[in-house]
């Protein structure tokens, strides 16, 4: 249930910009038989991919089991959402009164949300305990190959608008689909034990979530979600990435750029 009484609740969306507070029409009615499923589908998905989303991020960076269990992470999150009924892209209203599907918006509102996440990069820094949460996530962008790691990331950013967006906001009804939906979406993320990403995914849950409302459908949400990463995984780890200590200590060089020992680092900082 939200916080905020209706009036309130109300004033506080239509105060918001007119691209995530403004409803464009939608037909998403569904027989009962159908929702029932739907909710099912669900259900058995979450537990899953939550499963599956811890596992991925406590393996080691670089290596086949990352890779397969973030794979397979994806796979379940859009095997789940079309498995549990039809999804829709969504519109976004011209000013000519006319519907087109969203694309430049929400680009641009991930290009907005990702200089709000930088800013506030610099001042997790200062903060022990999110520095070190913020350092183990990127682990996996220093350690990793560009390539494979960009896959991973965009393929689970679109994978996860597909679940949480598409299917799992369907199976919630009409009582508070945002909030409930980026409610269990924060729960899934708890899995990694990771508090950034625990704050990260209240934050743009609830921006997806409010874009899934006005739009009616994932498209505007994915779109927002793949600008968002791509410019964290492009710009963020430079902040967080560390001189090596015995390097810049004058230690014996063979240790500080041993493989192994930043592998092990890396797993136990997980």
């Amino acid at each position: 249930m939200s916080l905020l009484r209706p009036g309130l609740r109300d004033r506080a969306v239509t105060a918001l910009p007119r691209w995530i507070a403004e409803q464009v029409p939608r037909d998403h009615q569904e027989s009962d038989d159908a929702f029932r499923k739907r909710r099912k589908v669900v259900a058995a998905t979450a537990l899953t991919g939550a499963g599956l989303l811890g596992a991925g991020l406590s393996a080691r960076p670089d290596s086949p089991e990352f890779y397969g269990l973030t794979g397979a992470t994806a796979a379940t999150w859009v095997i789940g959402g079309l498995a549990s009924g039809k999804l829709h892209l969504g519109h976004e209203a011209r000013r000519d009164a006319t519907l087109a599907r969203p694309v430049v918006v929400p680009v641009l509102v991930g290009a907005g949300a990702f200089a709000a996440f930088y800013a506030a990069a610099l001042v997790a820094r200062r903060i022990p305990v999110l520095d070190r949460a913020i350092g183990s996530v990127l682990q996996y962008a220093f350690q990793g190959s560009d390539r494979l790691v960009l896959i991973t990331t965009l393929a689970n950013g679109a994978a996860e608008e597909v679940f949480f967006r598409g299917a799992l906001y369907a199976a919630v009804g009409r009582r508070s689909p945002v909030a409930v939906s980026t409610g269990v979406y924060v729960l899934a993320t708890v899995a990694t034990r990771n508090p950034a990403l625990v704050l990260a995914s209240g934050a743009m849950g609830a921006l997806f979530g409010l874009q899934r409302r006005a739009s009616g459908g994932i498209q505007a949400p994915i779109l927002t979600h793949l600008t968002w990463s791509i410019l964290m995984l492009r710009f963020l780890p430079p902040l967080f990435r560390r001189q090596r200590p015995a390097a810049a200590a004058g230690t014996d060089s063979t240790s500080a750029a041993s493989p192994a020992s930043s592998r092990s680092t890396s797993s136990s900082s997980m």
